[in-house]
């Protein structure tokens, strides 16, 4: 069957009424899609990783100054190039920025896709978006993002625990849309106490606190909600609240338990979000993002147009001492085969500078990190032109770097979601970068 007449195929049975089931189920269009790509359904074997770590970087992290340098601009802010020299790294013949001396001696647990692109250049929520649910924004549903899936499909990882936590922006784009809000996050904004919605107020003695957690269950018992399922999803909800603000999960936000070299290594606020983060894993969380600089130490976040470029090196060295120390320390605690650690951000940077210094936004070829999970790390995936700017082999979809995590997380790509009815695809015709497995 050629491509043209799929393509007729489709568009017959879609006028005649049939089109709609098929789209619905994905199964037909997802391995015609695969076909036209040149992908094919991967062979290998499901991933075995149960947890998901996020590291975030807002605001469009330029690749070219990171983790796909190319030759250095002669001028700084003028000659197109990388602001900074490159080093070597654990991978052979690959390179990073100098700023990240720490990082680089760790990739050999970790994996750069190069070549990962999209179509949003100007709008940072609508990136944000599609980095989150790997598809565009819909005026007709709401896509759960993928901490939420992962949530979803993995379920819970302990009793006292939240399969899903969020340090970072609270967003629709990071939400469970229309898995509903049992797949929500837990929305974290300090790292030394736990949440405070969760956390009993200072007058509220234990005694009081269990005397009123009964009294809740027995009024809850009484009640008839079979005719009531919002008050019922309610309770649900408070159920958890009971459960995590015990001293089982409140204990691991006690980060002074941990040796004071180790904090110390893993640096500033950020570094400390992401210790908590394995701390979450440790005790069974599923999916956590940690956000990057929210403090903006420089100016502008990885946002880098005009002066927010002069002080990018603080964000790539604050990303150095966490990154590494976090790679180190599930390795050392014997979790980084079973988390795969995820660094990614909206979108990329261009190898020029604008008319203040700066750089702006760029979409065609950018790069994220993949860690642990399992994977068969120590690789780089696609390669870009001189500047960083164009993919030369290999590009990677937004919906296959989906596809991917699922893979590595024991998800099946291939599967369905259901909003209310209606089939929804798990990823947007995504396939699994078959390297990485196996």
């Amino acid at each position: 069957m050629t491509s043209q007449y799929r393509r007729q195929f489709l568009a017959s049975t879609a006028q005649a009424g049939i089109g709609a089931a098929m789209l619905g189920s994905g199964a037909l269009v997802g391995s015609l899609a695969a076909e036209e790509s040149g992908h094919r359904r991967p062979v290998a074997p499901l991933g075995k990783a149960e947890h998901c770590i996020m590291l975030w970087l807002p605001g469009g992290a330029a690749q070219i100054d990171t983790f796909d340098p190319k030759r250095k601009s002669k001028d700084g802010r003028k000659d197109p190039g990388s602001a900074y020299d490159s080093i070597p790294t654990a991978i052979p013949n690959v390179q990073v920025s100098e700023h990240l001396a720490r990082t680089a001696a760790q990739l050999d647990k970790a994996i750069l896709l190069r070549t990962l692109q999209h179509d949003v250049i100007d709008e940072h929520a609508a990136a944000t978006n599609r980095m989150h649910t790997g598809r565009p924004v819909s005026g007709t549903i709401e896509y759960p993002s993928i901490g939420s899936v992962i949530a979803h499909l993995k379920g819970p990882g302990g009793e006292a625990v939240p399969r899903y936590v969020l340090m970072g922006y609270p967003t629709p784009s990071r939400g469970p849309g229309f898995l509903g809000a049992d797949a929500g996050y837990l929305y974290l904004t300090k790292t030394d106490d736990g949440p405070s919605s969760l956390t009993p107020p200072g007058r509220v003695t234990a005694r009081s606190y269990d005397r009123r957690r009964r009294l809740l269950d027995q009024v809850r018992a009484e009640a008839d909600h079979r005719s009531r399922p919002l008050r019922g999803e309610y309770d649900t909800l408070v159920s958890q609240g009971f459960r995590l603000s015990g001293p089982e999960f409140m204990n691991v936000f006690r980060l002074e338990k941990e040796p004071g070299e180790l904090r110390n290594a893993y640096g500033d606020e950020f570094g400390q979000r992401c210790l908590l983060a394995r701390r979450l894993v440790q005790s069974g969380v599923r999916f956590v993002e940690v956000t990057s600089n929210l403090n903006f130490v420089n100016g502008t976040g990885w946002d880098t147009h005009q002066d927010g470029q002069e002080k990018q090196h603080l964000l790539i060295q604050s990303l150095d001492a966490a990154l590494a120390t976090l790679l180190d320390d599930l390795q050392r605690n014997r979790l980084l085969d079973k988390t795969l650690v995820v660094v990614c951000s909206e979108f990329g940077r261009p190898g020029g500078f604008d008319n203040g210094g700066g750089r702006n936004h760029h979409s065609r070829a950018f790069t994220a990190v993949l860690a642990g999970g399992g994977l068969r790390s120590g690789q780089v995936i696609g390669e870009t032109n001189e500047l960083a700017e164009e993919p030369v082999s290999r590009s990677i979809s937004i919906p296959d770097f989906h596809a991917t995590i699922y893979h590595a997380l024991g998800i099946d790509h291939t599967n369905e979601l259901y909003a209310e009815s209606r089939p929804i695809p798990l990823t947007d015709g995504g396939h699994p970068i078959e390297e990485l497995f196996g």
